[in-house]
């Protein structure tokens, strides 16, 4: 699907929200991020006011707010929604790295004494530091993180782009997309180089926030990020982890079918098999994104 960066005005349809992450976990997220949070904020950056969310359904029906209850049906034509920002997971979505992430995580494993089935079960998507404290207790977390990430930055094997991502970078807007990964900082950009994705000049990485995916404090910072309500904001990502610190956010999610099942995906809202399903219209004098994507309808 060709991506363009001008389009006519688009008619508009305003539809419920798909949900938002309230004022309290809001809250719980500013205070908790302290210091990181601030580091991760700083540096100089327009702020732009916008309005809410609105996304037009061409044949399909608007699902409602609210976390999702019912199986996902086929969609019998595309789906545009209308944004401000698109917030971008990077292992799955950006890049294959699955090979270096099973690799490393048991190799690990085996040097802890650690079942590598149990662990892969839990990393994907996941802070390093967070699947350590739960399967080893025991370990200084943050040291045994390093080592696992070392690991990671050495195994570039199979690491390559995955089709659609180049198109779609190109027609979006340097300042309305970034990267909001559980990769810390140095593994995110060693692995975006050797991938060739155009490094953001700013993202979120695994240290900007005190809590991991699946707990939204990641896609409310990388919402702040890029100064956006979160539901004005659309995640693109393919593990459930991060699905759902997506959805809690408040943002519209869509996943990719790439890597997962579907069923560790129903809390998206829309579900694809990769982003050259994606098309991107930069909507004249609002400069609002307009994404089209080919679709099944997730779950409302």
């Amino acid at each position: 699907m060709a991506s363009t960066a001008a389009g006519k005005k688009q008619e508009q349809d305003e539809i419920p929200k798909q949900g938002t992450a309230g004022p309290e976990v809001a809250a719980e997220h500013r205070e908790m991020q302290g210091e990181k949070h601030e580091e991760c904020m700083a540096g100089p950056k327009g702020r732009i006011h916008s309005t809410a969310l609105t996304a037009r359904l061409k044949s399909c029906p608007v699902t409602k707010p609210g976390f999702p209850t019912d199986s996902a049906p086929i969609a019998n034509s595309p789906v545009q929604i209308r944004c401000k920002g698109v917030l971008f997971d990077m292992d799955g979505i950006l890049i294959s790295s699955l090979g270096s992430v099973e690799r490393s995580w048991t190799k690990w494993s085996l040097l802890r004494g650690v079942d590598p089935a149990a662990v892969l079960r839990i990393a994907h998507g996941c802070r390093t530091v967070e699947t350590i404290a739960e399967l080893r207790p025991d370990l200084d977390s943050e040291a045994e993180a390093r080592i696992e990430e070392q690991m990671e930055i050495d195994d570039t094997e199979g690491l390559t782009m995955l089709p659609g991502v180049r198109e779609l970078l190109a027609a979006l807007p340097k300042d309305r997309w970034t990267v909001v990964t559980s990769a810390t900082e140095p593994l995110a950009r060693a692995r975006l180089a050797a991938g060739g994705i155009p490094l953001p000049e700013r993202l979120i990485t695994a240290e900007c926030v005190a809590e991991g995916k699946p707990h939204p404090a990641p896609y409310l910072a990388g919402a702040a990020l890029l100064g956006f309500p979160p539901e004005e904001c659309v995640v693109f990502e393919d593990a459930a982890s991060g699905v759902k610190a997506g959805r809690a956010a408040g943002c519209t999610v869509v996943a990719t079918t790439f890597s997962h099942s579907v069923n560790a995906l129903d809390a998206a809202h829309y579900l694809i098999e990769d982003v050259t399903e994606v098309g991107v219209i930069v909507l004249a004098g609002s400069g609002d994104l307009l994404l089209t994507l080919g679709v099944r309808e997730g779950r409302g």
